[in-house]
């Protein structure tokens, strides 16, 4: 009996330890989704502590309309659900530059080339994630962007992003 305990507790021990769930120090990805024209970012996060991460994201467009870039940085809160669930939440910031297509003009020869430029933006981000055990984490967050100063249809607008987050972690 007196060894059984001891036995006992390392083995709770241990089962509590291995399934607590573990964010990995680093991931690398693609955030596939759509929110006005950037269909794809390239994904990075960053493990700062615990249950904290930063998570930097770079998404382009190239259409007829207008050729775009957008950098985005979010403060990430990780919190673990059940067996390799977690859900997450965060808040940030992102800007961008957006350069548009001349439109041809009303019966006139000079074609109307719409201003474009910087844009800046606050975002939120809300989502849950499935770690698995091989090195891949799939996600699924919307993240709701307000555009702040800036082009017209990139400022002054809100927008839902809605996207799949695929990526590797070391």
């Amino acid at each position: 009996m007196k060894i059984l305990n001891p036995v006992l507790l390392i083995t709770l021990f241990f089962t509590i330890t291995i399934s607590a769930q573990e964010i990995s120090d680093n991931a690398l990805g693609l955030r596939l989704g759509d929110s006005d024209g950037f269909g794809a970012e390239i994904s990075y996060q960053r493990l700062l502590s615990r249950y904290h991460r930063l998570e930097l994201n770079l998404g382009w467009r190239d259409s007829r309309e207008y050729d775009a870039f957008k950098v985005t940085g979010l403060y990430e809160w990780v919190r673990h659900i059940d067996g390799n669930f977690n859900w997450f939440y965060g808040a940030g910031a992102g800007f961008g530059s957006a350069s548009f297509e001349p439109v041809p003009g009303n019966g006139t020869t000079e074609p109307f080339t719409p201003d474009g430029g910087f844009f800046a933006l606050v975002a939120g981000n809300v989502g849950i994630e499935y770690n698995f055990d091989i090195p891949l984490l799939l996600s699924l967050d919307i993240r709701p962007e307000l555009g702040l100063i800036g082009y017209d249809d990139f400022s002054d607008n809100f927008d839902f992003d809605i996207a799949l987050g695929i990526r590797y972690q070391f």
